[in-house]
């Protein structure tokens, strides 16, 4: 599988409209087997076509078929500093979109920042993509701290 070549109309209509029917059974089982379903929580990047396209064809169905749950999205926007794909501004700005009409909340990280904490910070030479991802979940469990532990200032998601 070839995902949707850094192409956002592949994701979003072709390729991402051929698996999102399968992914959305994965969805519904999984929120099936939840007591409390306060909403959702996706991670993807704006600048390839499978993360900008179909993450935002997968928002949208997910919205469709929860319109009463919290869609919340962590979405890395591309940077030209770290990328030479010149398509990723347009899968970008495709999605951006759908991010205003589909989501309740949206993080934008900037690619950038993640490799300068990576230089600067964390003195790594060569940051991996685990090293990225790790401070994606950390920013994750930093903004989702107050819906996971109880306190007298914590509040769930529609809070």
């Amino acid at each position: 599988q070839s995902g949707a070549g850094n192409n956002w109309a592949k994701g979003h209509y072709t390729e991402g409209a051929e698996l999102v029917d399968s992914v959305m059974d994965v969805v519904r089982k999984e929120s099936e087997s939840c007591d409390c379903l306060q909403g959702f929580q996706l991670a993807h990047s704006l600048g390839g076509g499978t993360g900008s396209g179909m993450g935002t064809l997968l928002i949208s169905k997910i919205r469709e078929d929860y319109p009463d749950r919290i869609m919340m999205t962590f979405s890395v926007m591309p940077s030209p500093k770290v990328s030479d794909t010149v398509v990723e501004p347009y899968n970008a700005t495709l999605s951006v979109h759908q991010l205003v009409e589909n989501t309740d909340e949206t993080f934008c990280i900037d690619n950038e920042a993640l490799y300068d904490i990576c230089f600067r910070t964390l003195q790594l030479t060569n940051p991996t993509y685990g090293d990225l991802n790790h401070l994606v979940s950390v920013t994750m469990s930093g903004v989702t701290t107050c819906l996971r532990f109880p306190g007298q200032l914590n509040a769930d998601c529609e809070n």
